[in-house]
């Protein structure tokens, strides 16, 4: 079974860890459904295992992915998250490899093959560009590329448009046509524009949304500098 969601590019992940749960977690994933709409832009949103069928039941237009999973069957395996249950809550995909959550490429072949079998996307990081090409020959859906040193603390300069540019063409040369988000260290929605009008077919924001001092206007900020990197983007090929 490989029945996977399709994402459009341009899109924007945002993945709340444990910083949102439960109620808070529902209610930003309702706001980030309606700037899905309003922008016309796809929006991952990689939530709690608790949270995914309260976060399913009440949006329609984002993404709602896991943030791990294991490569188990049904069976034995004592706290392991098993796909089938993440599919079942929902899900349409999960992320893996995350730099809190590291795999061993060969628990990570595992992990996208179970995906598959069950119909999940999968979201798969790589925290350089030799870790990008490694991930890319395991096909996954989308590869999530970023520096663990600027997770959560760092910021984006002006050598990401050359870096960005290395890393996709080293991607493709493996997997043409496959997307590539590139992310950490988005601080705001000018970080957003320069990441997307660089070449990247997303990007995304944890701590940049939700530790600022207005964490939903924020988030419209973001999603709406997609669109708008999106269309600079295509007018200069035009």
């Amino acid at each position: 079974m490989r029945n996977i969601v399709t994402i459009r590019k341009p899109f924007f992940e945002i993945g709340p860890k444990t910083y949102l749960y439960g109620d808070a977690a529902v209610e930003m994933a309702i706001e980030a459904d309606r700037l899905s709409e309003k922008y016309g832009v796809d929006i991952i949103f990689s939530a709690q295992y608790t949270d995914i069928a309260p976060i399913v039941k009440v949006t329609k237009n984002i993404k709602v992915f896991a943030q791990h999973m294991d490569p188990v069957l049904p069976g034995r395996g004592v706290g392991a998250v098993l796909p089938e249950s993440l599919k079942a809550a929902g899900a349409v995909g999960v992320l893996l490899n995350h730099a809190e959550k590291p795999l061993t490429l060969d628990v990570l072949l595992q992990t996208i093959q179970r995906a598959q079998q069950v119909g999940l996307a999968t979201l798969v990081c790589a925290g350089s560009c030799e870790e990008a090409k490694a991930v890319a020959i395991l096909e996954p859906d989308i590869i999530l590329a970023e520096s663990p040193a600027l997770i959560g603390k760092g910021r984006r300069g002006p050598q990401d448009t050359a870096e960005i540019i290395k890393i996709n063409n080293a991607i493709y040369q493996l997997q043409p046509g496959i997307l590539v988000l590139h992310g950490a260290g988005i601080k705001d929605e000018k970080d957003v524009f320069e990441v997307i009008k660089a070449g990247a077919d997303a990007t995304g924001s944890t701590s940049g949304v939700l530790l600022a001092e207005k964490p939903y206007e924020m988030m419209e900020k973001m999603i709406s500098s997609v669109a708008d990197a999106w269309r600079e983007r295509n007018k200069d090929r035009g």
